[in-house]
Parts: structure tokens; sequence; C-alpha cells
């Protein structure tokens, strides 16, 4: 499906579009069906929406209390770390709307065993989701400088998983493992939004939305098989697309 772009002057502009679009993604499962699943992102573009969403004005729109929320991926870091996805999101989105714990999934990275946290978060996955592939109402992806979103970077074998919903994703870069959901989550979902901002992420976004196919590119494996692709950018990431 060709992807949705919008393109705001500034970061705050971004959110408040993104926050705009993810509140009525929301309603809209809960008029279904009464709930509704999200699949956060970690990054600096994604914690101001967040910060946004649990203000005032977006905390009374909806009834958060019937969303469940898993995790895209997550550095190989404890939950209190300054660099985990988990606190940021906990501490700007959450915590301030006092969201049921269990209705929480993080990846357990406090087990401090690689396949325990990797089997314990594919079990949740398939529990919540039935066995079924995981199919998200809405999930959240940002875009890294090289093209990786999620935690499936360039040259690394989580992007040729096509079974496991959740893999401990080896990346030579950075000497480390980081835990990622797969494509075939990713591409399940109803809803994907891509939240990026920088003109360093300005020829990634050029050439994820408007290059060739290139296996060096893992975010162009993001096709929305099965509903809507969403982009929403600063103009500074947006600087070297040829169309908007």
């Amino acid at each position: 499906m060709k992807p949705k772009i919008q393109v705001a002057k500034t970061l705050d502009e971004l959110s408040v579009a993104a926050a705009d679009r993810i509140t009525d993604i929301a309603k809209d499962a809960i008029e279904k069906r009464d709930t509704f699943s999200v699949s956060l992102a970690g990054g600096s573009t994604p914690k101001s929406l967040y910060s946004l969403l649990a203000s005032e004005k977006y905390r009374t729109l909806l009834d958060w209390s019937k969303g469940t929320f898993f995790f895209g991926d997550e550095r190989n870091v404890p939950p209190d770390s300054l660099e985990s996805n988990y606190r940021m999101a906990h501490e700007t989105l959450l915590g301030p709307l006092k969201i049921d714990p269990h209705r929480i999934h993080r990846w357990r990275t406090d087990f401090q065993d690689i396949e325990k946290t990797v089997s314990e978060y594919e079990t949740r996955l398939r529990e919540f989701f039935d066995g079924s592939t995981p199919g998200f109402d809405l999930m959240l992806l940002g875009l890294g400088t090289d093209a990786h979103t999620a935690s499936l970077f360039p040259h690394t074998a989580a992007l040729q998983e096509t079974e496991k919903f959740a893999v401990a994703n080896w990346v030579e870069k950075l000497n480390d493992h980081r835990f990622t959901i797969t494509f075939p989550v990713i591409n399940n979902a109803a809803n994907l939004i891509f939240l990026v901002s920088g003109g360093d992420k300005a020829d990634a976004v050029a050439s994820v939305i408007e290059g060739p196919l290139r296996p060096d590119k893992p975010a162009q494996k993001v096709n929305s098989e099965n509903g809507n692709l969403y982009w929403f950018l600063d103009e500074e990431a947006a600087a070297q697309l040829k169309a908007r």
C-alpha cells in the first residue's frame, strides 16, 4: 500500500499530527472491539509524542485504560537504565496515564538471560494474540540514519526471520544484542506509523520511501500488508524527498 506522508514544520507540529492520528486509531478500535493494542517505539521523536499524549488535552480524548502496550524493540539494558525504551515510555506516557501494569508488556531484560528474555516475550505475544501472528491496531516505528527500524539493522540475521515473532538480534557495530520484533509482526499491523525528525535522517527517509529496493535498507521491508502505512516527518527529515 502506498504510504501516506505528512510533513510538519517542527517536531512539535509533527507530534500533534501524529497524536491526532493515534487517538483516532485507538477510538476506532475501541468502538469495534472495546480495546486497542499498541507496539511502542523508543527514541527522541516518540518521547515528544508520548509527553503530548499524556497531556491534559489528549488523555481525555479516549479511555486509555482499554489499551494494551507492547514494545517493538529494546536495548540489552536493565529496565531502569537511562537507555531503556521501557523506562522512557513509562516516564512520559504509561506512568502519567496510570496504565495498569498488567496491560504493559515489556521485554524482561531484568532476567539477564538473552534467550529467556526472548522466549518470554514470544510467549506473551502468542498468548495475547491467541497463537496467531500478532496483529496490532497500531505499531509505532522509528528510523535510524542507516535505515534500520525497530532493532532490525542492516546485515543482521533478524532481517531474514519469517517464523519467530521476537528475537535477540546481534548487531556487530554495537557489539551487543538488541531485542526486536520481526517483520511478520510489523507487516501484520493494522496501522503502521513512522515518526522521523531531524536532518540527519533525511537521506535515510528519501532512500527508504523513494529509492530502489536494497537489502541494506531494512525499513524498505515494511510494507503494511493488511492496513495503513503513515510517515510523520518534520521539514528537516523530509528535505530530500522529491515528492510529498
